[in-house]
């Protein structure tokens, strides 16, 4: 009997070498996804990394698994025809705060109505760093920017408030600054039966500086011991508090992927309406002759 092989972490790097600005958030959220896939042991011929267009974007290119990087704010939808088209891979879809909730916003609504079996993980840091510093949808009110000089006028985007809003299945926020935090909350999103969401803050030092890392160090706590992530009521007050943020799971619910309800579908009608529409079709198309 052939032994079955351990992955390591090694395993799920490739040979490019990241090139984030030095103090990126987004190296904490690539070496615990490494840790996270370690854990699980995922074949990496298994799994499928897609990702948007910005900073954090490039992640699937320092990852040995399949991977896609395909353009602005439309990660989830490539992401759910990966799944769709083969259900065995492990689809995880990485992107930014703007690919995600600007461009990409509509997107996620549809992902949650299905109820894919997928995770999606967003590095947010409340800027667009690929640009050199935008507001983004998530950017605090009144902050100062290269195309905001007397401040933002806009109310920023809430991401937890908008994914339980949306009916996203399983939704948590982690802290690039808490690795160990940050692989329980990817694990768990990844064994989640169901469309997961991974709310990652991850802090820009190039556009941001040092003071968004003091700001989350100062303003994030783990969510209470007694939060029930089953309560949607308790669930959306954890998610809509700014002082402090809460980190961990937020919101964890069960019903059917859309996957599985493909799969009953598709075994429901094989052998019934399938050759009837196809020799409707086909009559049709003989009646155009």
């Amino acid at each position: 009997m052939t032994e079955e092989k351990k992955w390591e972490l090694k395993d799920y790097k490739s040979d490019l070498k990241p090139i984030w600005c030095p103090g990126c958030g987004d190296f904490g959220v690539l070496n615990s996804l490494y840790k996270a896939l370690t854990a699980l042991q995922l074949d990496p011929k298994d799994t499928a990394v897609i990702s948007g267009i910005g900073c954090s974007s490039r992640l699937p290119g320092y990852l040995n698994t399949y991977g896609f990087n395909s353009i602005h704010g439309r990660a989830i939808p490539i992401a759910s025809g990966v799944k769709l088209g083969n259900p065995d891979i492990e689809v995880i879809a990485v992107g930014g705060d703007g690919d995600g909730f600007s461009i990409g916003g509509g997107h996620i609504a549809h992902a949650a109505r299905r109820n894919i079996n997928m995770t999606y993980i967003v590095m947010d840091n409340q800027i667009y760093g690929l640009t050199k510093g935008q507001l983004s949808p998530t950017s605090e009110l009144r902050l100062k920017t290269k195309t905001s000089k007397y401040g933002s006028i806009d109310t920023p985007v809430n991401p937890v408030s908008l994914c339980l809003a949306y009916g996203v299945s399983f939704i948590a926020r982690t802290y690039s600054g808490n690795p160990k935090h940050m692989v329980e909350m990817i694990t768990q999103g990844i064994k989640h039966e169901g469309f997961s969401f991974i709310h990652c803050l991850s802090p820009c030092v190039t556009f941001r500086g040092k003071e968004q890392y003091d700001y989350f160090n100062d303003n994030t706590e783990l969510v209470p011991k007694q939060h029930d992530p089953a309560n949607k009521g308790q669930a959306l007050a954890i998610g809509e508090s700014m002082t402090p943020m809460y980190l961990g799971a937020i919101y964890h619910n069960h019903f059917t992927t859309y996957e599985d309800r493909l799969a009953d579908f598709r075994e429901k009608h094989k052998k019934t309406d399938g050759k009837k529409l196809l020799d409707k079709y086909r009559i049709q198309k003989y009646d155009e002759k």
